[in-house]
């Protein structure tokens, strides 16, 4: 999942599967993306394909009772669907209803904004999960992949405003590089980028006692 809370990745007019398509988060669906864990139930069915309870349950090593809760949850929210016709008795299968979840605070309501500070909160707890299991397979990635991972950290000095820039220019960047369904080169496999700039922590609060 492609989650960042001020993501502005765009989809062309075309016609595309649901799952290719994005959706410019409401405050009901941030609400209902403001959990880590939610997050990562959603990505993983955007990433491995319709999916049970039992089977997300066994991926992310909780149990199927809330495995089963996310899944509603995320279906109240208009973020999956149930993949009819698929799965016997009281198995059911679910699939995500789009490419990438979209929150741009410049250009969110108030409404939106609050709601959107625990989506970020939660994309965040999400993201350093997503980097420590991968942290914990690093050991056993073939040299060719270990050769191309990177896992590096600056720091910089900057203004609000440069970090928006730089935000945007790298956006474009990584847009260069998605590709649509169909077109997976051969010998692919895939690679989560995680793009975060912050504040280093405690620098940028705001005096106590000030909203």
């Amino acid at each position: 999942m492609a989650a960042s809370s001020a993501e502005s990745a765009e989809c062309p007019e075309r016609d595309v599967e649901p799952s290719e398509r994005d959706i410019e988060l409401d405050t009901a669906a941030l609400r209902v993306l403001a959990h880590p864990l939610r997050l990562n139930v959603l990505t993983l069915l955007r990433e491995r394909g319709p999916s049970t309870a039992t089977r997300v349950a066994e991926e992310l090593g909780i149990n199927p009772g809330a495995a089963s809760y996310h899944l509603r949850r995320l279906a109240s929210g208009g973020l999956i669907v149930e993949e009819r016709g698929r799965g016997t008795g009281r198995e059911r299968w679910w699939k995500s209803v789009h490419r990438q979840s979209i929150h741009d605070p410049a250009t969110a309501s108030l409404e939106q904004r609050e709601a959107g500070r625990a989506y970020t909160q939660a994309v965040a707890v999400a993201a350093a999960d997503r980097l420590r299991r991968a942290a914990q397979e690093v050991a056993l990635l073939p040299r060719e992949w270990l050769e191309a991972t990177s896992y590096s950290d600056f720091l910089l000095h900057l203004t609000p405003g440069d970090a928006d820039r730089m935000k945007s220019e790298l956006f474009e960047v990584i847009a260069r590089y998605r590709h649509g369904a169909g077109e997976v080169p051969e010998g692919s496999a895939p690679v989560v980028l995680q793009v975060q700039a912050f504040p280093v922590p405690g620098t940028a609060l705001p005096p106590a006692g000030d909203a």
